[in-house]
Protein backbone atom coordinates (compact mmCIF):
# COMPACT_ATOMS: atom_id res chain seq x y z
CA UNK A 1 0.00 0.00 0.00
CA UNK A 2 1.04 3.58 -0.59
CA UNK A 3 0.92 4.39 3.13
CA UNK A 4 3.38 1.58 3.92
CA UNK A 5 5.79 2.82 1.25
CA UNK A 6 5.43 6.37 2.57
CA UNK A 7 6.32 5.24 6.09
CA UNK A 8 9.40 3.36 4.82
CA UNK A 9 10.42 6.41 2.80
CA UNK A 10 10.31 8.60 5.91
CA UNK A 11 12.49 6.08 7.76
CA UNK A 12 14.97 6.11 4.88
CA UNK A 13 14.96 9.90 4.89
CA UNK A 14 15.74 10.04 8.61
CA UNK A 15 18.66 7.68 7.97
CA UNK A 16 19.81 10.00 5.15
CA UNK A 17 19.20 7.33 2.52
CA UNK A 18 17.75 9.86 0.11
CA UNK A 19 17.92 7.76 -3.05
CA UNK A 20 16.00 4.96 -1.33
CA UNK A 21 13.45 7.48 -0.06
CA UNK A 22 13.04 8.81 -3.59
CA UNK A 23 12.49 5.30 -5.01
CA UNK A 24 9.94 4.41 -2.32
CA UNK A 25 8.03 7.64 -2.82
CA UNK A 26 7.99 7.09 -6.59
CA UNK A 27 6.41 3.66 -6.01
CA UNK A 28 3.89 5.18 -3.61
CA UNK A 29 2.95 7.87 -6.16
CA UNK A 30 2.30 5.17 -8.75
CA UNK A 31 -0.24 3.63 -6.34
CA UNK A 32 -1.70 6.95 -5.15
CA UNK A 33 -1.13 9.57 -7.89
CA UNK A 34 -3.42 12.19 -6.32
CA UNK A 35 -1.69 12.36 -2.93
CA UNK A 36 -0.14 15.81 -2.57
CA UNK A 37 1.92 14.78 0.49
CA UNK A 38 3.81 12.18 -1.57
CA UNK A 39 4.84 14.75 -4.18
CA UNK A 40 5.88 17.25 -1.49
CA UNK A 41 7.99 14.60 0.25
CA UNK A 42 9.60 13.53 -3.02
CA UNK A 43 10.40 17.18 -3.72
CA UNK A 44 12.36 17.23 -0.47
CA UNK A 45 14.20 14.04 -1.46
CA UNK A 46 15.07 15.64 -4.81
CA UNK A 47 16.42 18.70 -3.02
CA UNK A 48 18.70 16.49 -0.92
CA UNK A 49 19.86 14.76 -4.14
CA UNK A 50 20.48 18.18 -5.80
CA UNK A 51 17.79 17.47 -8.40
CA UNK A 52 16.37 20.97 -8.11
CA UNK A 53 14.43 21.13 -11.36
CA UNK A 54 12.70 17.83 -10.50
CA UNK A 55 12.03 19.18 -7.01
CA UNK A 56 10.24 22.20 -8.45
CA UNK A 57 8.14 19.93 -10.68
CA UNK A 58 7.12 17.76 -7.70
CA UNK A 59 6.31 20.79 -5.55
CA UNK A 60 4.18 22.30 -8.33
CA UNK A 61 2.28 19.02 -8.65
CA UNK A 62 1.65 18.96 -4.89
CA UNK A 63 0.35 22.55 -5.04
CA UNK A 64 -1.87 21.66 -7.98
CA UNK A 65 -3.40 18.80 -5.96
CA UNK A 66 -3.60 20.83 -2.74
CA UNK A 67 -3.22 24.63 -3.08
CA UNK A 68 -3.07 24.94 0.73
CA UNK A 69 -0.02 22.67 1.14
CA UNK A 70 2.46 25.00 2.87
CA UNK A 71 5.37 22.53 2.73
CA UNK A 72 5.03 22.30 -1.04
CA UNK A 73 5.50 26.08 -1.30
CA UNK A 74 8.50 25.86 1.05
CA UNK A 75 10.15 23.19 -1.10
CA UNK A 76 9.39 25.00 -4.33
CA UNK A 77 10.96 28.15 -2.90
CA UNK A 78 14.03 26.26 -1.64
CA UNK A 79 14.62 24.58 -5.01
CA UNK A 80 14.08 27.82 -6.96
CA UNK A 81 16.72 29.56 -4.83
CA UNK A 82 19.21 26.85 -5.82
CA UNK A 83 18.23 27.38 -9.47
CA UNK A 84 18.81 31.14 -8.97
CA UNK A 85 15.16 31.93 -9.76
CA UNK A 86 14.82 34.27 -6.82
CA UNK A 87 11.64 36.11 -7.83
CA UNK A 88 9.78 32.80 -8.32
CA UNK A 89 11.20 31.51 -5.03
CA UNK A 90 10.08 34.61 -3.13
CA UNK A 91 6.54 34.43 -4.55
CA UNK A 92 6.23 30.76 -3.51
CA UNK A 93 7.63 31.42 -0.03
CA UNK A 94 5.31 34.37 0.56
CA UNK A 95 2.32 32.21 -0.37
CA UNK A 96 3.54 29.46 1.97
CA UNK A 97 4.11 31.97 4.78
CA UNK A 98 0.49 33.12 4.49
CA UNK A 99 -0.60 29.49 4.98
CA UNK A 100 1.80 28.85 7.91
CA UNK A 101 2.28 32.23 9.66
CA UNK A 102 4.10 30.73 12.65
CA UNK A 103 6.84 29.00 10.63
CA UNK A 104 10.08 31.02 10.78
CA UNK A 105 11.65 29.06 7.90
CA UNK A 106 9.58 31.07 5.43
CA UNK A 107 10.63 34.47 6.78
CA UNK A 108 14.31 33.45 6.85
CA UNK A 109 14.23 32.30 3.24
CA UNK A 110 12.27 35.36 2.10
CA UNK A 111 15.01 37.58 3.61
CA UNK A 112 17.58 35.49 1.77
CA UNK A 113 15.65 36.00 -1.50
CA UNK A 114 15.53 39.78 -0.94
CA UNK A 115 19.28 39.85 -0.46
CA UNK A 116 19.96 37.71 -3.55
CA UNK A 117 17.58 39.78 -5.68
CA UNK A 118 19.40 42.93 -4.57
CA UNK A 119 22.76 41.36 -5.45
CA UNK A 120 21.49 40.23 -8.83
CA UNK A 121 20.11 43.66 -9.67
CA UNK A 122 23.52 45.25 -9.13
CA UNK A 123 23.21 46.64 -5.60
CA UNK A 124 25.96 44.20 -4.65
CA UNK A 125 28.24 42.62 -7.20
CA UNK A 126 27.51 39.00 -6.43
CA UNK A 127 30.06 37.60 -8.84
CA UNK A 128 32.88 39.73 -7.40
CA UNK A 129 31.81 38.73 -3.90
CA UNK A 130 31.88 35.07 -4.85
CA UNK A 131 35.35 35.38 -6.38
CA UNK A 132 36.68 37.21 -3.31
CA UNK A 133 35.26 34.65 -0.93
CA UNK A 134 36.55 31.82 -3.09
CA UNK A 135 40.20 32.87 -2.86
CA UNK A 136 40.69 31.37 0.58
CA UNK A 137 39.13 28.02 -0.34
CA UNK A 138 39.64 27.58 -4.07
CA UNK A 139 42.88 29.51 -4.41
CA UNK A 140 44.82 26.98 -2.34
CA UNK A 141 45.32 23.78 -4.33
CA UNK A 142 47.53 20.82 -3.75
CA UNK A 143 50.62 20.44 -5.90
CA UNK A 144 49.17 17.32 -7.53
CA UNK A 145 46.05 19.24 -8.58
CA UNK A 146 48.20 21.91 -10.25
CA UNK A 147 50.42 19.40 -12.03
CA UNK A 148 47.74 16.94 -13.16
CA UNK A 149 44.51 18.71 -14.05
CA UNK A 150 41.68 16.29 -14.69
CA UNK A 151 39.80 16.44 -17.96
CA UNK A 152 36.19 15.33 -17.98
CA UNK A 153 34.64 14.49 -21.34
CA UNK A 154 30.94 15.29 -21.51
CA UNK A 155 28.79 12.48 -22.92
CA UNK A 156 27.36 13.05 -26.38
CA UNK A 157 23.70 14.11 -26.11
CA UNK A 158 21.06 11.75 -27.49
CA UNK A 159 19.42 14.49 -29.55
CA UNK A 160 21.09 17.39 -31.32
CA UNK A 161 19.86 20.93 -30.67
CA UNK A 162 20.37 24.34 -32.24
CA UNK A 163 19.02 27.82 -31.61
CA UNK A 164 18.55 31.15 -33.31
CA UNK A 165 17.15 34.43 -32.02
CA UNK A 166 15.10 37.46 -32.92
CA UNK A 167 14.80 40.74 -31.06
CA UNK A 168 12.02 39.41 -28.82
CA UNK A 169 12.47 35.64 -28.74
CA UNK A 170 14.87 32.73 -28.93
CA UNK A 171 13.89 29.63 -30.90
CA UNK A 172 15.39 26.33 -29.73
CA UNK A 173 15.11 23.28 -31.98
CA UNK A 174 15.67 19.75 -30.65
CA UNK A 175 15.99 17.26 -33.50
CA UNK A 176 14.01 14.29 -32.14
CA UNK A 177 12.21 12.37 -34.86
CA UNK A 178 8.91 10.57 -34.40
CA UNK A 179 8.46 11.29 -30.67
CA UNK A 180 4.81 11.23 -29.50
CA UNK A 181 3.65 14.40 -27.76
CA UNK A 182 2.68 12.59 -24.55
CA UNK A 183 6.32 11.49 -24.11
CA UNK A 184 7.57 15.10 -24.07
CA UNK A 185 7.46 17.47 -21.09
CA UNK A 186 8.62 21.08 -21.39
CA UNK A 187 8.70 23.52 -18.46
CA UNK A 188 9.79 27.17 -18.32
CA UNK A 189 11.30 29.12 -15.41
CA UNK A 190 12.66 32.66 -15.11
CA UNK A 191 16.02 31.59 -16.53
CA UNK A 192 15.58 27.83 -16.82
CA UNK A 193 14.40 25.64 -19.69
CA UNK A 194 13.54 22.05 -18.80
CA UNK A 195 12.91 19.46 -21.53
CA UNK A 196 12.45 15.75 -20.84
CA UNK A 197 11.69 12.99 -23.34
CA UNK A 198 10.57 9.65 -21.90
CA UNK A 199 10.02 6.94 -24.51
CA UNK A 200 9.21 3.46 -23.11
CA UNK A 201 12.17 1.11 -23.47
CA UNK A 202 14.69 3.92 -24.01
CA UNK A 203 16.91 5.98 -21.71
CA UNK A 204 15.29 9.25 -20.69
CA UNK A 205 16.60 12.42 -22.33
CA UNK A 206 16.85 15.50 -20.12
CA UNK A 207 17.93 18.96 -21.28
CA UNK A 208 17.94 21.56 -18.48
CA UNK A 209 20.14 24.55 -19.32
CA UNK A 210 20.36 27.72 -17.31
CA UNK A 211 19.64 30.21 -20.06
CA UNK A 212 21.83 33.13 -21.12
CA UNK A 213 19.10 35.62 -20.26
CA UNK A 214 15.77 35.75 -18.50
CA UNK A 215 12.52 34.80 -20.23
CA UNK A 216 8.79 35.31 -19.69
CA UNK A 217 7.50 31.79 -18.84
CA UNK A 218 3.84 32.55 -19.52
CA UNK A 219 4.65 33.75 -23.06
CA UNK A 220 6.83 30.77 -23.99
CA UNK A 221 5.46 27.88 -26.04
CA UNK A 222 6.53 24.76 -27.89
CA UNK A 223 5.36 22.59 -30.76
CA UNK A 224 6.01 18.90 -31.43
CA UNK A 225 6.59 18.18 -35.12
CA UNK A 226 7.34 14.92 -36.91
CA UNK A 227 11.10 15.52 -37.01
CA UNK A 228 11.76 17.96 -34.18
CA UNK A 229 10.58 19.88 -31.11
CA UNK A 230 10.44 23.63 -31.66
CA UNK A 231 10.56 25.77 -28.49
CA UNK A 232 9.98 29.53 -28.54
CA UNK A 233 11.36 31.46 -25.56
CA UNK A 234 10.02 34.98 -25.02
CA UNK A 235 12.89 37.27 -23.98
CA UNK A 236 12.33 39.32 -20.85
CA UNK A 237 14.70 41.97 -22.27
CA UNK A 238 15.64 42.79 -25.87
CA UNK A 239 19.27 41.74 -25.46
CA UNK A 240 21.50 39.74 -27.79
CA UNK A 241 22.25 36.24 -26.46
CA UNK A 242 25.85 35.29 -27.19
CA UNK A 243 24.98 31.67 -26.43
CA UNK A 244 21.98 29.63 -25.38
CA UNK A 245 23.35 28.76 -21.95
CA UNK A 246 24.58 31.11 -19.23
CA UNK A 247 28.32 31.29 -18.62
CA UNK A 248 30.17 33.55 -16.20
CA UNK A 249 33.01 33.85 -18.77
CA UNK A 250 30.76 35.59 -21.31
CA UNK A 251 30.75 39.38 -21.19
CA UNK A 252 27.82 41.63 -20.49
CA UNK A 253 24.90 41.20 -22.91
CA UNK A 254 24.27 43.82 -25.55
CA UNK A 255 20.84 45.25 -26.24
CA UNK A 256 19.40 44.56 -29.66
CA UNK A 257 18.79 47.61 -31.84
CA UNK A 258 15.08 47.01 -32.28
CA UNK A 259 14.64 49.78 -34.84
CA UNK A 260 17.26 48.33 -37.18
CA UNK A 261 15.70 44.87 -36.97
CA UNK A 262 12.23 46.25 -37.57
CA UNK A 263 13.56 48.23 -40.52
CA UNK A 264 14.57 45.10 -42.37
CA UNK A 265 18.09 44.36 -41.15
CA UNK A 266 18.34 40.73 -40.13
CA UNK A 267 20.18 39.91 -36.88
CA UNK A 268 23.12 37.53 -36.93
CA UNK A 269 22.31 34.28 -35.18
CA UNK A 270 25.05 32.56 -33.13
CA UNK A 271 26.02 29.08 -34.23
CA UNK A 272 28.96 26.74 -34.12
CA UNK A 273 28.71 26.61 -37.92
CA UNK A 274 28.88 29.32 -40.56
CA UNK A 275 26.24 32.07 -40.49
CA UNK A 276 22.91 31.01 -41.97
CA UNK A 277 19.65 32.68 -42.82
CA UNK A 278 17.65 30.76 -40.20
CA UNK A 279 14.28 32.28 -41.12
CA UNK A 280 14.69 31.08 -44.69
CA UNK A 281 15.94 27.67 -43.54
CA UNK A 282 12.98 27.25 -41.16
CA UNK A 283 10.49 28.13 -43.90
CA UNK A 284 12.19 25.71 -46.28
CA UNK A 285 12.06 22.82 -43.79
CA UNK A 286 8.35 23.42 -43.08
CA UNK A 287 7.62 23.58 -46.82
CA UNK A 288 9.48 20.30 -47.45
CA UNK A 289 7.60 18.59 -44.62
CA UNK A 290 4.28 19.81 -45.99
CA UNK A 291 5.04 18.87 -49.62
CA UNK A 292 6.73 15.56 -48.84
CA UNK A 293 5.30 12.90 -51.15
CA UNK A 294 5.10 9.37 -49.86
CA UNK A 295 3.72 6.17 -51.38
CA UNK A 296 1.96 3.10 -50.03
CA UNK A 297 2.14 2.39 -46.30
CA UNK A 298 4.38 5.40 -45.67
CA UNK A 299 1.77 7.79 -47.06
CA UNK A 300 -1.01 6.04 -45.12
CA UNK A 301 0.98 6.14 -41.88
CA UNK A 302 1.69 9.85 -42.36
CA UNK A 303 -2.01 10.50 -42.97
CA UNK A 304 -3.03 8.63 -39.80
CA UNK A 305 -0.26 10.34 -37.80
CA UNK A 306 -1.45 13.79 -38.84
CA UNK A 307 -5.04 12.97 -37.89
CA UNK A 308 -3.94 11.54 -34.53
CA UNK A 309 -1.62 14.47 -33.73
CA UNK A 310 -4.31 17.12 -34.27
CA UNK A 311 -7.15 15.17 -32.61
CA UNK A 312 -8.58 15.61 -29.12
CA UNK A 313 -8.29 12.95 -26.42
CA UNK A 314 -11.62 11.21 -27.20
CA UNK A 315 -10.80 11.01 -30.90
CA UNK A 316 -7.40 9.47 -30.14
CA UNK A 317 -8.97 6.90 -27.83
CA UNK A 318 -11.53 6.02 -30.48
CA UNK A 319 -8.85 5.61 -33.16
CA UNK A 320 -6.64 3.40 -30.98
CA UNK A 321 -9.49 1.21 -29.69
CA UNK A 322 -11.16 0.67 -33.06
CA UNK A 323 -7.90 -0.06 -34.87
CA UNK A 324 -6.65 -2.59 -32.28
CA UNK A 325 -9.94 -4.43 -31.69
CA UNK A 326 -10.73 -4.71 -35.42
CA UNK A 327 -7.26 -6.04 -36.25
CA UNK A 328 -6.51 -2.97 -38.33
CA UNK A 329 -9.67 -3.06 -40.47
CA UNK A 330 -11.63 -0.24 -38.80
CA UNK A 331 -10.49 3.26 -37.87
CA UNK A 332 -13.17 5.30 -36.10
CA UNK A 333 -12.92 8.80 -34.64
CA UNK A 334 -16.26 8.62 -32.80
CA UNK A 335 -15.66 7.65 -29.17
CA UNK A 336 -19.38 7.64 -28.35
CA UNK A 337 -19.87 5.00 -31.02
CA UNK A 338 -16.98 2.66 -30.21
CA UNK A 339 -16.32 3.40 -26.52
CA UNK A 340 -19.08 1.19 -25.11
CA UNK A 341 -18.69 -1.88 -27.31
CA UNK A 342 -16.11 -4.09 -28.92
CA UNK A 343 -15.27 -3.11 -32.48
CA UNK A 344 -15.65 -6.07 -34.83
CA UNK A 345 -13.40 -6.50 -37.84
CA UNK A 346 -14.66 -5.32 -41.20
CA UNK A 347 -12.56 -6.72 -44.07
CA UNK A 348 -12.75 -5.20 -47.57
CA UNK A 349 -15.21 -6.62 -50.09
CA UNK A 350 -14.13 -9.95 -51.48
CA UNK A 351 -11.84 -10.69 -48.52
CA UNK A 352 -12.28 -12.79 -45.41
CA UNK A 353 -11.08 -11.92 -41.91
CA UNK A 354 -9.20 -14.81 -40.30
CA UNK A 355 -7.46 -15.09 -36.95
CA UNK A 356 -3.74 -15.62 -37.18
CA UNK A 357 -2.68 -19.03 -35.93
CA UNK A 358 0.75 -19.37 -34.35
Amino acid sequence: MASDLEAKAKEAFVDEHYELAFDLLTQAIALSPNNADLYADRAQANIKLNNFTEAVADAKKAIELNPSHSKAYLRKGTACIELEEYETAKAALEMGASLAPGDSKFSDLIKKCDKLIAEESGVISRQEKTVTQGVSTKGVQSQNDLQEPQTVTAPKPKYRHEFYQKSNEVVVTIFAKGIPQHSIDVDFGEQILSVSINVPGEDAYVFQPRLFGKIIPTSCRYEVLSTKIEIRLAKAEPIHWSSLEFSSSIGAPQRVNVSSVAGGERPNYPSSKQTRDWDKLEAQVKKEEKEEKLDGDAALNKFFREIYQDADEDTRRAMSKSFVESNGTVLSTNWKEVGSKKVEGSPPDGMELRRWEY
